[in-house]
Formats: structure tokens, sequence, C-alpha cells
């Protein structure tokens, strides 16, 4: 498994490292045509204007697009999830539209208001998931072929449509390698809903 993390801002390492953790093969990319190859591809967490105009910029977002429409998979976390939204409140910011939410932005607070909590993600196993939530945003609503994988305080954390994964929280700030392998599962066409390799 060949699997890039987009490499414009944030937590690139901690993905590249959870990812080679689960057996994956991690390179970072930059450029559209680093996309060629790949079996999927992480949109780390980061300032999510910042890097959507880089996307812009580079056309790494029609590439991403491109990527994404011959089958490829896609997880993103935190700034991740909201590119990969349809729809942003409040916001015009150059987004990747692929999966159909529609998000809030920072909507559990600013920098300090960062928080951890025990995660039930029944996808993953009975045992709870440790979430590190960092300015977090937050799925206002979800289309019907989404699929919720997992909330908190009634809200949807984790959520899957097709091969495309995106998640409020930092999977990879922790080593607990189910996420990563969950959609390591996705990458390879599998059905990580039913692989007991997720379970844990």
């Amino acid at each position: 498994m060949r699997i890039g993390v987009l490499a414009l801002q944030g937590d690139v390492r901690e993905h590249l490292r959870s990812l080679e953790a689960a057996g994956a093969e991690a390179v970072e990319i930059r450029t559209p045509g680093e996309l060629n190859g790949l079996d999927g591809l992480v949109i780390p967490g980061g300032e999510s204007t910042t890097v959507g105009k880089l996307l812009v910029k580079g056309q790494v977002d029609q590439a991403i697009k491109r990527f994404v429409g011959q089958g490829g998979a896609v997880f993103g976390t935190c700034a991740g999830l909201i590119l990969m939204s349809r729809s942003i409140n409040g916001s015009e910011q150059p987004r990747l539209g692929l999966m159909d939410l529609q998000v809030d932005r920072n909507a559990y607070g600013r920098q300090i208001n960062s928080f951890e909590a025990e995660l039930s993600i029944p996808a993953l196993g009975k045992q709870m998931f440790h979430g590190v939530f960092i300015r977090a945003p937050r799925i206002a609503t979800v289309g019907q072929g989404v699929q919720v994988l997992g909330e908190f305080a009634g809200r949807p954390i984790l959520v899957r449509q097709g091969r495309l994964l995106a998640a409020a929280f930092h999977p990879e700030l922790t080593d607990d390698l189910r996420v990563h392998r969950y959609f390591l599962s996705l990458a390879a066409g599998g059905s990580a809903d039913r692989d007991p390799a997720m379970k844990g």
C-alpha cells in the first residue's frame, strides 16, 4: 500500500508515522504529479483556508478530484475534513467538495479550548478510542450517502462516504492505529466494516 500525505501544512510527520506503523509505505505529496501511483491520500490538520489556497495555486485540488474520480481513497482530519466538505457555514474559502457534508469551522472553540475525550466508534471495535480535538470543526449535517461511524456529544466526529473518510479529531496524535488501519482497508478496496483487523 502506497499512501500519500499532503505536505503543504499541518500534522504531516505524525500521519506519516502512523501510516508506516500501520504497514503502509507513506510519502509526502506537494504537486499534482506525485499523486500518480498512490492507493490513498491523507489530508492532515492545519489551517484550512491556507491549505485551500495552496491547493488551488498549485492545481493540486484538481488533481485530487481526478484521483477520487478514478477510485482513489482520501482521509481528511480536522482541516482535512473541512476541505473535503461540500459546504462550510459562513465561509466561501476554497474546498475540494468531495463529501456531502456541511461543517462549522472551529466549532468547539479556539486553541485554548482544545480537549480530549473517549470516543465510542463501533466500526473500530468495542474498545474506546482516545480522541484529541484541536480547534476542531463540527459536522452540522450529513447527506444520505454519508455513513456516521462515530459521534461525540450527539454530533458526528468520524464519517465515511464510499472510499472517503473524515475525522473531526486527530487520530495521528495517539498511538492507536485503528483509524489509519480502517482507512488502509478502504484504500485497498476492502470492507473495513467487516474486517476483523480493524477491531481492537
